[in-house]
């Protein structure tokens, strides 16, 4: 560790504390294929280089107070020890694909998520270069911050393979904001009438949307829980060996199936696949005993920023920014139901009924709900109390899953070109978290399981892909018909 600058320490916000809890302690960990063999010292000059030695997050250490509070404290950083170097393949063997490749750079994270985490002697993140397979994890704490921020830190330390010196685009979202139209006051009184009424009942509908929703996520940090599945986790899970596979995604697939559900968004065409994954995998395992709908709730999370999507790293960064770096996000309680095979001859209900659900969830206040009580609970009851109900909630509930949008271009790390990007965290009491990341057309889901309770995930990625072409074949369909 390299001395320590003399400046004012920064206390920690409420939700970087929450992830420093030892039953919250999450590690994200990024993987990034490399098309060509990896040059340690050309990685190392790239990160000398970069911006996010220059960020105050990385470049400080977390230390705690004499009243056990923590705080970020600037130092200086010696590269050498987060970089760390392996030459050797993970797992024995030839490596004649890309699907060796694959299966041992997926062993690696899955004995990571259970590992001892991240040394606190040194700023919170290392880079692990797996030379043997053309790979790149970059571990970071999730204190440090979310999914956005950081792919947005990603984002502004490499170049688009099209143009040396540019950085790669950020894809632009536009918030879709209700108006009334200057021609609509010109128009007829029915029309105005028609519009305020609307709105009063957008205001119906969240007041109502809002106290259902947030009742139920008061009892689930308290009580209630799902019924228990052979998917089922719970306490004490999250310290089980895990194993990792991978489901692929082609956007453009997600996007024929979103056309032919009307008004449909890409997240409502994600978690229709995993409702019906789920239900072929739990048909798989034998669950004949299970009743057709029976509830599966899954915790979600949802960027709460100004503005949708990746953000700029600069306007990430500015005082008082409405799209501000760190953890940003609320969590809702996302429901997904179980049926049969051939209970549904439409494969487009799983996608309906999950927009449904959703735009019910878009129309409450539950993930601000979320992100606030923890904030008070963090601010006046202490990290113990918070961690402990965010804890009851993930034990109460059957999985996590969570959606990141990354580059649509070709990006290099130097010059050299990422042919892949995946991510997943640590373990939890879940038995199944799943941890979506696009990259240029398509989209690669990370599956992690408990491999004592799920022991074949690569069947599960292999069911989450069969129900989206599946769809697609009933998208086309119905387009022809």
């Amino acid at each position: 560790m390299g001395s320590v600058e003399k400046e004012t320490d920064e206390p920690l916000t409420p939700a970087g504390r929450l992830f420093l809890r030892p039953e919250m302690n999450q590690v994200i960990h990024c993987a990034i294929g490399l098309k060509n063999p990896i040059d340690p010292v050309s990685i190392k000059t790239e990160v000398l280089n970069s911006l996010m030695l220059k960020h105050p997050r990385f470049s400080s250490l977390m230390i705690r107070d004499s009243n056990g509070r923590e705080h970020w404290r600037r130092t200086h950083i010696n590269l050498d020890d987060h970089v760390i170097i392996l030459h050797n393949p993970i797992k024995e063997g030839d490596l004649l694909d890309d699907k060796d490749h694959e299966s041992a750079v997926n062993h690696f994270l899955a004995d990571m998520s259970t590992s001892s985490g991240l040394s606190y002697d040194k700023p919170l993140w290392e880079i692990h270069l797996l030379l043997a397979h053309n790979c790149l994890v970059f571990r970071v704490h999730h204190a440090l911050g979310d999914g956005v921020s950081l792919m947005s830190m990603f984002l502004a330390c490499c170049r688009r393979i099209d143009g040396e010196e540019a950085l790669p685009r950020i894809p632009s979202f536009e918030n879709k904001k209700s108006n009334i139209s200057s021609s609509g006051c010109d128009g007829s009184w029915w029309k105005l009438y028609s519009y305020y009424l609307s709105v009063l009942w957008g205001f119906v509908k969240m007041g109502l949307f809002s106290l259902l929703f947030v009742v139920e996520f008061v009892l689930r940090a308290l009580w209630v829980r799902d019924r228990e599945t052979v998917i089922s986790g719970g306490e004490g899970v999250e310290l089980w060996p895990r194993k990792l596979a991978t489901a692929r995604f082609s956007i453009q697939d997600m996007k024929v199936v979103k056309k032919a559900v009307p008004n449909a968004t890409i997240n409502d065409v994600l978690f229709g696949v995993i409702s019906s994954g789920l239900s072929r995998y739990l048909d798989h395992r034998g669950s004949n005993a299970l009743q057709q709908g029976l509830r599966l709730t899954g915790v979600a999370m949802v960027n709460l920023r100004g503005q949708a999507g990746l953000q700029d790293l600069s306007t990430l960064m500015k005082d008082n920014s409405v799209s501000p770096w760190g953890n940003k996000f609320g969590m809702i309680l996302l429901p997904v139901y179980y049926h049969t095979s051939g209970a549904d001859p439409d494969p487009l209900q799983y996608v309906k009924r999950a927009k449904v659900t959703i735009d019910r969830k878009k129309h409450s206040v539950e993930s601000h709900f979320s992100y606030k009580i923890g904030y008070l609970v963090m601010t006046y009851l202490g990290s113990m109390v918070a961690g402990l109900l965010n804890y009851r909630i993930v034990c109460n509930t059957s999985f996590t899953i969570s959606n990141v949008v990354g580059p649509q271009e070709e990006i290099a790390v130097g010059d050299n070109p990422v042919t892949y990007m995946r991510v997943n965290s640590s373990s939890l009491p879940h038995a199944l978290t799943m941890h979506m990341l696009s990259y240029v057309g398509r989209a690669d889901m990370q599956i992690l399981v408990a491999k004592d309770i799920i022991p074949d995930p690569e069947f599960l990625a292999k069911c989450f892909e069969e129900a989206l072409l599946e769809m697609k074949e009933a998208a086309a369909a119905s387009n022809k018909s």
